[in-house]
């Protein structure tokens, strides 16, 4: 896996689902009792059920199985907590259905078993085609109540996938969906290669590479419009863009002087600074949450490490990963206090994260050909690609290393994802 696979690799066509690989420890216990629907109607969709995919997904709560509960209440006035702290419970959620018309009233109810008081009651109503949705709302809700960290469950991600044709040539599709896989929508499409796509810090806008016009070449698009721009086709090598936190400049990675660089794009003007200057490969740059400061991946020490240096070029570089004979894709978590990356050692990569303050070094994955990390908007998870047996998908993995999930590839393969910003 070298510099130059990571700028160009490439991906398969893949539908997704979620698969829990790994249990959890020291998770809440947390009962998602079966809600009631509206009166003779099967719904599609089955809300507790997704309430308790998120939360055990989450690597926060062990949520009690179906056929393990005692009682099924519906109604705050049907619980009785003696039931659910004789099973060790720690928390209970409840909840109906009703119609009117075609909208559905969602009512949910989470308790403190121990306590025996109602924490939270939420309502929200909705069309039958965003139950999905709402059951991700009240996942959010649920999950910030008990940790006091937001949830993820209402974020989209980002991926790129390829389908062959009758003629057995690759389509290349840029994919956005919700952050369990569902509801995929294509917003770019090549028979070329597209790759690295990059969220703006407000959610609405995705920059990319595409391999269209049978070169590199960097876009961004905005979702809601569809709009989109070309932003750099400069001689050469125009990869791995990264916003700026407010969102106005690119760090990307230039080669139309002859060397690979990292450059910072002006999008007003579209001006361009040359941050690095070495004989070394230099690609793969990513912002500090201040702005003041860009990560970015260098053969410079002839092996690919994770380098540092401020954003306005006042400054030298320094390395910052020793672990591993290679290290690549560095990205600031949100608080800045750690970084994620791809670690190689004998072959074999992985996730790793390492602790700016600390210094410590911990492998998250297994292998052997993990890539593409993305930290979630919370900062409990992370994203990224890796094989399974033939295939190639996306999974997530919290930041002990002891949940994983897979956003499994039904066929094909899937890479490159990118978790999007809450919005």
């Amino acid at each position: 896996m070298s510099l130059t696979t990571l700028i160009y690799s490439h991906v398969l066509q893949a539908e997704l689902t979620i698969e829990i690989t790994e249990g959890v420890q020291r998770a809440y216990k947390i009962a998602v009792v079966p809600f009631a629907a509206p009166q003779g109607e099967k719904l599609n969709t089955d809300v507790a059920q997704m309430i308790a995919q998120d939360l055990a997904g989450s690597g926060y709560f062990k949520v009690l199985a179906r056929d393990e509960m005692l009682t099924h209440p519906t109604q705050p006035g049907q619980v009785k907590f003696r039931n659910w702290a004789a099973i060790g419970q720690d928390y209970l959620v409840i909840g109906f259905i009703t119609k009117d018309n075609n909208l559905y009233h969602i009512q949910m109810s989470l308790f403190d078993v121990y306590k025996k008081e109602q924490l939270k009651g939420l309502r929200i109503t909705v069309e039958a085609a965003s139950l999905n949705m709402a059951a991700h709302h009240l996942s959010d809700a649920i999950f910030q109540k008990i940790t006091g960290i937001p949830g993820v469950f209402t974020t989209r991600i980002a991926y790129v996938t390829s389908v062959f044709d009758a003629q057995n040539k690759p389509q290349y599709k840029l994919q956005v969906a919700d952050y369990d896989g569902e509801n995929p929508i294509s917003i770019a499409q090549s028979k070329e290669p597209i790759m690295s796509p990059a969220w703006s810090p407000d959610g609405q806008k995705i920059a990319y590479v595409s391999f269209e016009n049978k070169v590199s070449e960097v876009f961004i698009q905005t979702l809601k419009t569809g709009e989109r721009r070309s932003v750099a086709k400069f001689k050469g090598i125009n990869g791995s863009p990264a916003w700026s936190p407010d969102g106005k400049r690119l760090a990307i990675t230039l080669s139309k002087d002859g060397n690979s660089d990292i450059y910072i794009l002006t999008l007003a003007d579209l001006s361009l600074r040359k941050l690095t200057q070495s004989w070394a490969i230099d690609t793969e740059a990513s912002w500090s949450p201040d702005g003041k400061q860009i990560l970015f991946t260098s053969d410079r020490g002839r092996l690919p490490q994770i380098y540092v240096m401020p954003s306005n070029g006042q400054g030298s570089a320094k390395r910052l990963t020793f672990d591993g004979n290679y290290n690549a894709r560095g990205s600031f978590s949100a608080d800045g206090k750690s970084i994620v990356m791809v670690q190689g050692a004998k072959g074999n990569y992985r996730i790793a994260v390492l602790d700016l303050i600390t210094g410590s070094n911990t492998v998250l994955t297994d292998g052997p050909l993990d890539e593409s990390p993305s930290f979630a908007p919370n900062g409990q998870a992370i994203i990224y690609a890796r094989r399974k047996g033939d295939n190639e998908i996306l999974s997530t993995v919290t930041l002990d290393g002891l949940t994983k999930l897979d956003i499994q590839a039904l066929t094909g393969k899937v890479r490159e994802p990118a978790w999007a910003p809450r919005k």
